[in-house]
């Protein structure tokens, strides 16, 4: 009879509890995004008789139901602690924690998918810039695992076979080589990217290869006030602390804009809107694009930079501003390699291809 009367106050407990979260949800306002996993949440779905039947409602309101859940990211860190100190698992979705930095695991290399990377450029080199007076460099950038996974017991693809096959299959481009000038703390704890403020050295080694020289041009740093979360801040659901977003200006910089060819707009260099919205690293050239122009009113020496790149290359793109009258940027995640010489001329430039190590070993998204 007492384990009857228990089993019952149990049972009680457990329904009191699930009807107050119900009734949480009920009552509190839907959220529009979620700032730690950067991206939209579901809301609750129209209800008509085609979805009721179909039971196209039931779907989208399990979703609703999981994305508006009461405390949902204080329930996403519980479980990444049982999973980190508990059960002593090295990971939590996909990402891992050391000295402060939140890596995510890159693993294994997939060679295919380098060399699919390699063959892209040459097919680019190939179409638009061979018997043309055109001079190109490639420089690879290597992300956190680089420096942290391997050492620390944590998978880690090849680095070393990655630089391999990106040099022995780019004989058209002068390879500039960034990983014995990097180091860990040149990156946000939070986030992928690298931190501008660290990468003076990155752009004076580029400046020199191409033989333009390294300028002593001064920069003012402009801290942002509010705190950044980075990708893995999401990822990992634990509770780190912020990192600090800090962007390097001056007189050249603030004169440039930025044509956004898919859209039709112009910005300036730094899009300070976009630092209240989901990703804060979109302050640099706004965010992804397929293809952007930065004109540079203040050097008038005619020369182009064209940049085939991932999201590095926002920040990298502001340092390089003291040396060329215009910059081009292009993405072929989003733009088809074949459509590029409707709206870029080649002839008599620099050609930058700027890829970070994650990005060749997923190049299936390049068109």
């Amino acid at each position: 009879m007492r384990n009857k009367m228990l089993n019952r106050a149990v049972v009680g407990i457990i329904g009191a509890v699930w009807c107050i979260l119900a009734l949480f949800v009920w009552i509190t306002p839907s959220a529009e995004i979620s700032l730690s996993e950067r991206r939209k949440l579901a809301q609750f779905p129209q209800i008509t008789f085609k979805s009721l039947i179909m039971a196209d409602f039931m779907e989208k309101f399990e979703q609703y139901a999981k994305d508006q859940f009461p405390y949902r990211f204080s329930f996403r860190t519980a479980k990444a602690y049982t999973r980190f100190y508990i059960f002593g698992q090295k990971d939590n979705n996909g990402v891992y924690m050391k000295d402060g930095y939140a890596v995510k695991l890159e693993y294994p290399l997939n060679e295919d998918s380098i060399r699919k990377a390699t063959d892209k450029f040459g097919y680019l080199y190939e179409k638009y810039m061979k018997d043309k007076n055109i001079k190109t460099y490639l420089t690879v950038v290597p992300d956190k695992g680089y420096f942290l996974s391997g050492k620390n017991g944590y998978p880690s693809m090849d680095y070393k076979r990655l630089f391999e096959i990106m040099e022995k299959n780019t004989d058209f481009a002068k390879l500039i080589r960034l990983e014995d000038i990097l180091e860990i703390d040149d990156y946000y704890k939070t986030d992928i990217h690298w931190d501008q403020e660290k990468i003076l050295k990155v752009s004076d080694k580029i400046k020199e290869a191409i033989g333009i020289g390294q300028k002593n041009t001064d920069y003012k740093t402009i801290e942002v006030k509010l705190p950044f979360y980075g990708v893995y801040y999401g990822h990992s659901a634990l509770p780190m602390k912020p990192d600090r977003l800090r962007y390097l200006t001056n007189d050249i910089i603030e004169r440039c804009t930025v044509y956004n060819i898919e859209t039709g707009k112009t910005a300036p260099v730094y899009d300070t809107e976009k630092l209240s919205g989901n990703d804060p690293y979109d302050v640099y050239l706004s965010g992804a694009a397929s293809l952007l122009v930065i004109e540079n009113p203040s050097v008038q020496n005619g020369k182009e930079l064209v940049v085939f790149r991932d999201s590095f290359g926002s920040s990298l793109a502001p340092l390089l501003l003291d040396s060329y009258s215009k910059i081009t940027m292009i993405d072929i995640r989003y733009i088809s390699s074949d459509l590029i010489g409707e709206y870029v001329a080649f002839d008599n430039q620099d050609v930058l291809f700027l890829y970070s190590t994650s990005v060749l070993n997923s190049s299936s998204m390049f068109k």
